[in-house]
């Protein structure tokens, strides 16, 4: 029943009906009623309770990815947090202690720019000189008070999304116990053997003048200029057969370059003993060509034809095969020879597996200062080259400005990128010098994928630069000893598999990232951030020794914590932490930490610090024989980033990854698919849709998207999200309201209770595994999916809509109405408790209504559970023939209405013919008039018409729709044949006449 009854002339029966009553409201109101919600929740100190009444539980912790304090939250941050408040409500429904402790990343060199900005250029001021030390700590402080303020205004804005949470105690990566903490971390390093200062090309931005970690580096679109270069067969020392008949022919090697300007670093050819290469000499080229007829090179056959094409030659042949055995006794000149008086150095040819021939020649120019392949090649030879009286330094051809240094002859001072990321003058000059010196062959320009700075979005270079590093592959000294193969790799490596994945290919992402890993750059040359706080002596081969000191070590992670890093750049630092030290010839290093090794060391300062988080204390992980468990959840790019310096980091300490399980989430783009952008207007700003819909809209968007790929927001998306959230709000509203009349001690026991009701119990018990299942699985796209088909489809368009005539009308002494709302009462509580985690606002605003002397908030309970006890197959199976025979009435009854020839389904007394027996049988014990809604129904199983209903799905059962024979019930509506039996209520049917007379009997007079 789905109306309210029309009054009779004589009399209103509505104060009779127990019609639904609740003061949850239809419109939801959420952006001015969860403020409400937050502010209660405050008052009563719902984070202290949860901790109070989780105490002595399993501990299920998820370790906070640190934001970084830097302008107003945007719609990504909005689902990495709300997706972590779903993991922390859940697992602490589940039964864990789940406690959350929010975190920040505050330092690094987005802040530096922003004070820079704000603070100094937009001002005219100059920026300040990092070598007063008055200077450099006034600075730091500016910095501090930014991150500061900006911390501030996201923990308002994360709160406001319902995340629960320690907010009052967070971590930052600038607290100066952290600080402490992030320096204790990197002499552990130091006292492994495993820190070192090494010159390596590192990638290197002009604009920003720091070294970059490959996880500060994301892939554009860039034009380079392209050349194709020869270098002159010089000699070949062990003269084989073949490598002579080179040298005779005059042949040259030819190479092909995307970066011109590393050609003056250059200090060898590599190639590839895997691929097939020739002799080819030029037949026929233009006059005016670079490679003219008689000329002889080496090439990877299957490249040559591509590059006579791009050097214009018309035609060529190719004379015999070149062995790899003849080419590594080669040795070039450089191509650069002679010019300005420089590059007059012997030029080797390397074996090197990073060569293919898919594009280029077949050998790739090798500047072992401009490139990890080529720094690995040459270090690789680096005994055998100098047993050759060839000399193996590695040149600083590029300055941190990106202009060439004295050690490019003849360029110095070239821009290779200027202070703008904009391409220099280098390219030019270096190929004008090639030209003329006849060693150009062929120059051209090609779009590809370059690296960028994420931050500046400008382009970066390959440089040979000093800078701090943590071996990968030197054996780890803990207490001085080293066992071979116990490398940060290896460590690494072990700790992939025996962690949890979410999804399963993240492990397969990770694993490939750290076996590929080369050195990890952690120094920074910057003012902001925790110094790379140890002491040298330089050596002298280049290198620095590290000054190993427990007392100084303890001095200065002691003055961290009293102070902060700033401590380091204070007047006389040197000479406080050196203490009696000080005369000697250790020098302070005043670079500072990547930051990705101040996020990466977290664990240390937070999850192992009982003194500033007391309620993370006593965390007993399964490998070190206990139940709790650590997750870590951020963005699939935190693969190379955050995940990954957590694991090195704790690795190289400790051994072992610092956590249990890594979910990884996609990023959100706009409902197109695109990036989002501002120059593209399609950004979706999480603070509008919260102030125009609520956050429980965000937060339902969250769940019911497949968050391991990238996911979809926009107007139309928010808009189904808003009309799913409105059916959900319904159902729940409909069922506060029932509730409104389910009294204390009028339960009906499970086995007393009709089939109907039963029936919703087994499919009740069925959402129960489900839902438990999905939230243990963090897979709560089937948490909303499956919850909302149930609530839509299996209670509201089918229980709720059968048991409304029973619940409103039924007399108060009835034992169906009684059953209905003990099951109704059930189904609530299930329903609020496994939205709390999504709905957070919604589900708590409705508990307080349905459990008014319970709990004080719904986040405060367990999940349901006791009612696997529900299940019932065989009442399910036999209510699945029900319910497709009610299928074949309700297409029957629409058809019907469609014609106009009834309105209401209780105009209709279908006569139903069944002639499969199993289902005839099935139908005789159930009130069939009730489950279709209809007056009356009559059942037969001869053969029907040849008009009546029927679907194709359904065979053995047909419908033919007959009017109700009667009359119209004036409390129920029904259309009955026995209304007006009774003399005292003749106007409605007899179970409508027994309700009046209790309702009488209640003084209820009408």
């Amino acid at each position: 029943m789905s109306e309210k009854p029309q009054k009779s002339e004589a009399a209103d029966y509505s104060r009779t009906l127990f019609l639904p009553q609740t003061e949850f409201p239809m419109r939801a109101g959420l952006p001015q009623r969860e403020p409400e919600i937050l502010k209660r929740w405050n008052e009563i100190g719902l984070y202290g309770k949860l901790r109070e009444q989780a105490a002595g539980r399993r501990k299920f912790v998820l370790h906070d990815g640190p934001p970084y304090a830097n302008g107003n939250i945007h719609i990504g941050h909005a689902l990495n947090k709300i997706l972590k408040d779903v993991v922390t409500k859940s697992e602490q429904m589940l039964g864990f202690d789940s406690n959350y402790v929010p975190g920040w990343d505050c330092h690094g060199l987005p802040i530096e720019w922003k004070i820079e900005e704000e603070n100094y250029r937009s001002k005219g001021k100059q920026k300040p000189d990092f070598r007063d030390s008055a200077a450099m700590v006034a600075f730091r402080r500016e910095c501090r008070a930014y991150a500061t303020h900006w911390l501030n205004v996201q923990r308002e804005e994360f709160k406001r999304l319902g995340i629960i949470g320690d907010w009052d105690h967070p971590y930052a990566t600038m607290d100066y116990f952290a600080e402490a903490q992030i320096a204790r971390e990197l002499i552990k390093f130091a006292a492994n053997g495993t820190l070192y200062r090494g010159s390596k090309p590192v990638m290197w931005s002009v604009v920003e003048k720091t070294a970059l970690a490959e996880a500060e580096i994301e892939y554009e679109d860039y034009t380079s200029d392209t050349v194709w270069v020869r270098f002159c067969i010089d000699d070949a020392p062990n003269k084989p057969h073949g490598a002579f008949d080179l040298l005779r022919e005059g042949a040259d090697i030819v190479i092909w370059t995307t970066t011109p300007w590393t050609l003056p670093g250059n200090r060898a050819i590599s190639f590839s003993s895997k691929i097939a290469y020739g002799l080819y000499r030029v037949t026929t080229a233009a006059p005016d060509n670079w490679a003219q007829p008689g000329d002889v090179y080496v090439l990877a056959d299957n490249l040559a034809a591509d590059v006579f094409k791009a050097m214009k030659v018309e035609s060529y042949d190719r004379v015999h095969d070149v062995q790899a055995a003849d080419l590594a006794q080669l040795v070039c000149s450089h191509p650069l020879k002679g010019f300005a008086n420089g590059y007059d150095f012997q030029v080797p040819l390397l074996e090197g597996d990073h060569v293919t021939d898919d594009t280029g020649t077949g050998f790739v120019h090798t500047a072992p200062g401009h490139g990890r392949e080529d720094f690995e090649v040459w270090t690789a030879n680096a005994r055998e080259l100098e047993g050759r009286g060839i000399k193996t330094t590695i040149p600083y051809t590029v300055d941190e400005n990106g202009a060439f240094t004295i050690q490019a002859p003849g360029f110095t001072g070239k821009r290779v990128i200027n202070d703008k990321g904009e391409k220099g003058d280098a390219n030019e000059a270096v190929i004008r010098a090639l030209s003329d010196h006849h060693m150009l062959l062929a120059r051209g320009r090609l779009k590809h994928q370059y690296p960028h700075s994420w931050r500046s979005k400008k382009p970066v270079i390959f440089r040979n630069t000093p800078q701090w590093f943590i071996a990968m592959d030197k054996p780890i000294a803990d207490d001085g000893k080293a066992k071979p193969g116990d490398t940060l790799r290896a460590r690494a490596l072990r700790a992939i598999p025996v962690t949890q994945w979410v999804p399963p290919s993240g492990q397969n992402r990770i694993n490939g990232m750290i076996d590929s890993k080369p050195d990890w750059v952690i120094s920074r040359q910057r003012a902001w951030g925790v110094p790379i706080a140890v002491f040298v002596r330089e050596k002298g081969d280049g290198s620095a020794e590290i000054l190993q000191d427990e007392t100084v070590n303890a001095r200065i992670a002691d003055a961290f914590e009293q102070e902060g890093a700033d401590a380091w750049y204070m007047d006389g630092a040197r000479e406080r932490f050196l203490g009696s030290r000080a005369n000697e010839e250790w020098q302070k290093v005043d670079d500072i930490c990547d930051v990705w090794f101040d996020s990466g060391s977290t664990h240390a300062f937070v999850l192992e610090d009982p003194v500033h988080f007391p309620g993370l204390a006593a965390i007993k992980r399964k490998l070190d024989g206990g139940d709790d468990t650590v997750m870590y959840l951020e963005g699939s790019d935190q693969h190379r980033g955050w995940f990954q310096s957590s694991l090195l980091e704790s690795c190289g300490t400790r051994g072992r990854a610092p956590f249990d399980i890594v979910l990884t989430h996609g990023f959100t783009l706009d409902e197109n698919g695109r990036k989002m952008s501002k120059s593209l207007g399609n950004t979706v700003e999480p603070q509008k849709v919260i102030a125009q819909s609520g956050a429980d809209i965000l937060r339902l968007w969250v769940c019911a998207t497949d968050y391991a790929d990238d996911q979809r927001i926009g107007p139309e998306i928010l808009k189904n999200t808003i009309e799913t959230y409105r059916k959900l709000r319904n159902s729940i509203r409909w069922m506060l309201g029932t509730l409104h009349h389910f009294r204390p001690g009028e339960e009906v026991a499970h086995a007393e209770m009709p089939e109907l009701e039963r029936l919703m119990l087994h499919e009740l018990a069925e959402q129960a595994a489900i839902v438990r299942t999905a939230y243990a699985e963090f897979d709560y796209k089937t948490v909303v999916a499956s919850l909302s088909a149930f609530m839509n489809t299996e209670l509201s368009a089918f229980y709720f809509d059968i048991r409304k005539d029973t619940l409103y009308c039924d007399p108060p002494s009835s034992l169906a109405r009684k059953a209905a709302l003990t099951a109704i009462d059930i189904i609530c509580d299930a329903i609020l408790r496994w939205f709390a985690p999504v709905l957070s606002f919604t589900a708590d605003e409705a508990w307080q209504l349905y459990r008014p002397d319970a709990e004080p908030s719904v986040h405060l309970t367990l999940f349901p559970d006791r009612l696997e006890h529900f299940r019932d197959e065989r009442l399910a199976a036999k209510w699945q023939i029900i319910r497709n025979v009610r299928r074949v009435v309700t297409g029957a009854l629409e058809l019907e209405r469609a014609a106009k020839r009834i309105g209401s389904s209780l105009e209709a007394s279908p006569l139903v013919y069944v002639t499969d027996k199993k289902i005839f049988e099935t139908l005789f014990d159930v009130d069939l008039a009730e489950v279709f809604i209809t007056s009356n129904t009559m059942v037969t199983n001869e053969d029907p018409p040849p008009g009546a209903f029927r679907l194709n799905d359904v065979p053995g059962v047909a419908v033919v729709v007959e009017k109700a024979v009667g009359t119209k019930c004036a409390r129920s509506w029904k259309i009955l044949p026995s209304v007006g039996e009774d003399p005292e209520y003749p106007d409605v049917s007899p179970r409508d006449a027994q309700a009046l007379r209790e309702w009488k009997a209640l003084g209820v007079i009408v």
